[in-house]
């Protein structure tokens, strides 16, 4: 081999590795957040195409799921002693419920107000729109069903012990009673920590649980409205007889409803747009 041609292939294999090391650098140096948006809206574009049946099923299974949520808080606050600190750590019961159903991918409404509403703000159409009004009102029905047949169980059947019925009264009265105001303005935080949780999920996968279980201890014990949950309550009310479907709708569903949409769509999901908007143009 020439000495020319020696020099031409050594050229040659640093112009490849500096090209390699320019492209480890480049992925190394992509925004984080860029990274996490495309990640969500790709989630999102998929729940989009899902057939309508297999959210039907998986927002019923939700609704159910998250029943544990109110009935881990209600066990908690019956067995805990009467101690100052106990208001604490009865809401680490509210957790369990959302474990079960973020952990379990099931389909819980008010991910969707973050998740399925990325990819209609890059591509604002009627078309898009009409999907995720399509999606929100599947997966929000399917929850509130869930919700009603396992409060079924708990009210006509032996199966919700009788030591913690009281506390679980007390729970949902204290959720579904209050000023429909109120039930919209608690409903933000909740919102905006529900978004929070699956925008920071795709970066740490790994401490999926610990970020679940912070976060929606942090809705319990800010006494934060959250419309799924809090369909559990309702219910729970009304197949007791204590709650009509006048004042169930217009003075809880309703405001709470609002509240979660304007905390994980009109707040972060727009917040994490402005963010990434300028990147992806």
């Amino acid at each position: 081999m020439s000495e020319e041609t020696e020099q031409r292939k050594n050229s040659e294999n640093k112009h490849s590795e500096s090209n390699k090391m320019a492209r480890e650098v480049e992925d190394l140096s992509q925004p984080k957040s860029r990274i996490v948006y495309e990640a969500i809206k790709q989630a999102g574009q998929e729940e989009l195409t899902r057939p309508t049946q297999s959210l039907l099923w998986s927002g019923i299974a939700a609704g159910i799921l998250i029943s544990f949520s109110v009935l881990g808080e209600a066990i908690l606050r019956t067995y805990l002693p009467d101690a100052p600190y106990a208001y604490l750590i009865e809401n680490i019961g509210y957790s369990l419920g959302f474990m079960l159903v973020i952990l379990g991918r099931m389909q819980l409404f008010t991910e969707n107000t973050i998740t399925t509403v990325l990819p209609l703000i890059e591509d604002f159409k009627k078309k898009n729109l009409f999907c995720v009004a399509k999606l929100w009102s599947i997966v929000l029905a399917a929850n509130v069903i869930g919700a009603f047949l396992i409060t079924a169980l708990y009210v006509f059947t032996p199966a919700l012990p009788e030591d913690v019925a009281p506390a679980m009264l007390s729970l949902s009265e204290h959720a579904v009673f209050m000023p429909p105001l109120d039930s919209f303005y608690k409903a933000i935080p909740a919102g905006i920590l529900i978004a929070a949780i699956v925008w920071m999920i795709p970066q740490s996968e790994s401490s999926a649980f610990m970020i679940i279980l912070v976060f929606t201890w942090l809705i319990a014990a800010g006494d934060f409205t959250h419309i799924v949950a809090g369909s559990v309550e309702m219910a729970y009310l009304m197949w007791l007889g204590k709650l009509g479907f006048m004042d169930a709708t217009f003075g809880f569903f309703l405001p709470v409803f609002l509240g979660n949409v304007v905390g994980g769509t009109l707040i972060f999901s727009f917040l994490v747009w402005g963010q990434v908007k300028n990147e992806i143009e």
